[in-house]
């Protein structure tokens, strides 16, 4: 019986290449963002919060990192008719929010990262950027 299993994880180079990414994206589009990144397990890997971005949005990317990690697909994809009620049973770790994208390489998911304190347009833009950096599926 095999008691292992190979898990794929980021390198702290992709982590720091999606960081630069949006924050390019974001200076672009004129909105500071709050960025946060996390590993398959939900586990904080970079959180940076550009001057002039919404303090309280750090809470939200955030949720929405762990969000897409959690379930391998958009934050936004979660059902509409179970947001409130998830989100009071995780203590607002899951979010329907838009900005939460999965980080995946052929199919598997390494993490999430969440973007937050522009449009759900804006931020969905941003995360999408940095997951382009390092060649990731795009979702």
């Amino acid at each position: 019986m095999n008691y292992l299993r190979q898990v794929r994880s980021l390198t702290d180079e992709a982590v720091a290449a999606m960081i630069d990414a949006a924050r390019r994206a974001a200076t672009e589009s004129g909105q500071p963002q709050c960025i946060v990144i996390v590993d398959a397990s939900a586990v904080d890997l970079a959180v940076f919060r550009m001057a002039g971005a919404k303090v309280l949005s750090l809470a939200s990317a955030r949720a929405k990192a762990q969000t897409a990690a959690s379930i391998a697909a958009r934050s936004d994809s979660v059902p509409e008719a179970v947001r409130p009620a998830i989100a009071a049973a995780t203590k607002g770790t899951v979010t329907g929010l838009p900005g939460g994208l999965p980080i995946c390489f052929d199919g598997e998911c390494v993490g999430g990262i969440g973007i937050g304190s522009g449009t759900g347009e804006q931020d969905m833009a941003v995360a999408a950027a940095a997951l382009a950096a390092v060649g990731a599926d795009p979702v």
